[in-house]
């Protein structure tokens, strides 16, 4: 048994939340290359310059990638032979988020009710996502995520009759009725099956996932390419104004499911896909 003190997940995730915000990761930035040199359309082509011009700038004045610095959402995997010391998990998850917001000068933007909407003026609470896994470490993943995205978002109660071809056809129309609201290029997550709140989940676990990677599941990885090849065809393009980059990955992940139902959750993120993680 390894005794963990909360306090040391409070410091990750204050560090996590920043380094998310103020750079894109590796595999965004090959596929963000990718694009600027393979788009057809020359105002797509310029909007991706644009793109890498904001992440320059960003990087030299030393200030967010994206002025909307999202809802924390965090992953948290959790050794079963780790025992948290100094307090309570999920405080500690919160304050480790209300240091990143407020230390790293990032924009507060959750409301203590989603009617009344009065800021919390810290970015709390998070949205906390525990599993519990064989071993001592605990691996932490933080995935801010903006709203001008989240809110295009979808989940479709397909019958199993749909099958794969309907699964593809309600990711598509989904990027389809984003249009250009989601920020494209975008990511776009796939949760298949499960229930209506796990396929959801699942969509959103999947943006967290390697982009250049495919799944290791042969027809599920055949699905992510032809759901990847339909949706820049839609012509959407890069900020909506037409080209052939509309998204540049398609990442799903699948849970078993009832006998009478084929759930899918499609979460889709615009093109920096913030996130960052650390093992404890």
């Amino acid at each position: 048994m390894r005794d963990l003190n909360v306090a040391v997940i409070t410091g990750k995730i204050r560090d996590l939340c920043i380094k998310a915000n103020y750079g894109l990761s590796e595999d965004m930035c090959r596929n963000l290359d990718r694009a600027e040199e393979s788009e057809t359309s020359a105002l797509g082509k310029q909007i991706l310059g644009q793109l890498r011009e904001n992440l320059r700038i960003a990087g030299e004045d030393n200030i967010p990638i994206c002025q909307d610095t999202g809802m924390a959402v965090v992953f948290l995997e959790l050794g079963q032979e780790v025992h948290l010391t100094g307090g309570d998990l999920e405080e500690a998850v919160n304050e480790g988020v209300r240091l990143g917001y407020t230390e790293g000068y990032l924009r507060k933007s959750v409301v203590s009710d989603p009617l009344i909407r009065t800021n919390t003026g810290d970015n709390t609470p998070a949205v906390l996502h525990v599993r519990i896994v064989p071993g001592e470490n605990v691996r932490i993943t933080v995935a801010p995520k903006g709203f001008g995205s989240e809110n295009m978002s979808r989940v479709f109660m397909l019958k199993p009759a749909d099958g794969e071809e309907g699964v593809i056809e309600a990711v598509v129309q989904a990027v389809r009725d984003a249009g250009p609201n989601a920020c494209p290029p975008m990511c776009i997550g796939v949760g298949i099956g499960g229930t209506f709140e796990k396929c959801a989940l699942l969509a959103k676990k999947a943006l967290t996932l390697d982009t250049e990677a495919r799944s290791e599941i042969p027809h599920i990885a055949s699905m992510e390419d032809e759901i990847l090849k339909r949706i820049n065809q839609t012509g959407i393009g890069p900020a909506g104004l037409g080209g052939a980059t509309t998204a540049f990955s398609v990442r799903i992940l699948t849970y078993p499911t009832h006998i009478a139902g084929l759930p899918v959750g499609v979460n889709i993120c615009c093109h920096v896909n913030r996130h960052e993680s650390c093992v404890l």
